[in-house]
């Protein structure tokens, strides 16, 4: 994680470790506690001078920002609050700063009510979904179609190595929809009682490849196959505006563990942790879904086909993206 940068507050670390831990996962829930850390930041600086709070400032998007590279929400949010800090004295930019940040939170919670609303109307009364991984985005569009009177029942991946898919199971199941839970490798099996495939994404490319947990890219080429539209819920700071200009987005690698315990790795091996066994352990958080897999991806703004959303993502971000925390 690195040493704690000079002027960043303690609650800015908290933030960032609970990121990079997944205690706080989702990509509205990471780029909401983001905004928050930051309105935190701004309020507690003890800055003397514009400058050094600017500087303490970016400071603390810097350490956030590096917690998780594939949930662009992230850096997104941090853009956002920090493009609108404005004033020549500390307090003009303290208030500037807060007022963006509670600004954006305000906008995120109402872009899921409206992306479910949207959504719904995708899902007819009786189908069935099948799901992976865990997505707020996603399950606001069962729960608006609940609210709308649909009966709608889930086909729940488990979505290994950290079962992400017991948390979708357990929501559902709580707005009492009728949930079959299988393991990652019986979707294929079970799709033929599907009528969507719904996911959400971490991050969405420009040329509509959707980026979202290990095991979404399998599953979209299999619904393909048998005819099973694929639905992308994800809000626009999902978007990735620095793929416009040609960067990639960097997969998450995750710690070993999460797929093999130490005392399962000895098990294996017949060796001690410690000890050169031979063994490489792989473990991608993300993979990478060609638009020609997915059938709509589901917006607060509408819905799109993958391969016109970067007319989107020009309209919200524009030709060319900075990093504010490293100007």
């Amino acid at each position: 994680m690195g040493e704690e940068p000079p002027g960043v507050e303690p609650v800015v670390d908290s933030t960032a470790a609970d990121i990079a831990d997944m205690r706080i996962r989702g990509a509205a829930t990471i780029a909401d506690a983001a905004a928050e850390a930051l309105a935190t930041q701004a309020t507690r600086s003890d800055a003397s001078s514009p400058d050094a709070f600017r500087s303490g400032m970016r400071a603390a998007a810097r350490r956030l920002y590096e917690t998780r590279p594939t949930a662009v929400s992230l850096p997104n949010a941090l853009r956002y609050v920090l493009q609108g800090m404005d004033g020549e004295t500390v307090s003009e930019l303290r208030a500037s700063t807060v007022d963006r940040a509670e600004t954006f939170q305000r906008d995120l919670e109402r872009a899921q009510a409206q992306l479910g609303e949207i959504g719904a109307n995708r899902l007819r009364d009786g189908d069935v979904v099948m799901t992976h991984c865990h997505s707020t985005d996603a399950l606001s569009c069962i729960e608006a179609a609940l609210e709308a009177g649909k009966h709608v029942e889930a086909i729940v991946k488990e979505t290994r190595p950290r079962k992400q898919g017991h948390i979708t199971a357990s929501q559902l199941r709580e707005w009492g929809v009728p949930v079959t839970l299988i393991v990652d490798n019986a979707a294929r099996r079970y799709l033929d009682d599907a009528d969507h495939v719904l996911v959400g994404a971490d991050s969405i490319a420009a040329d509509g490849s959707v980026i979202n947990k290990i095991g979404t890219s399998g599953l979209a080429v299999n619904a393909r196959e048998r005819g099973v539209p694929v639905m992308v819920a994800a809000q626009t700071i999902k978007l990735h505006p620095d793929t416009m200009t040609g960067h990639t987005v960097a997969i998450e690698m995750r710690e070993d563990s999460e797929v093999l315990a130490p005392d399962e790795r000895t098990e294996i091996t017949g060796l001690e942790e410690s000890e050169d066994d031979g063994l490489t352990v792989e473990n991608p958080a993300f993979d990478v879904t060609p638009p020609r897999h997915v059938d709509a991806i589901v917006t607060e703004r509408g819905q799109f086909p993958p391969e016109s959303i970067v007319t989107l993502m020009r309209e919200l971000f524009g030709e060319t993206i900075g990093e504010p925390w490293e100007t």
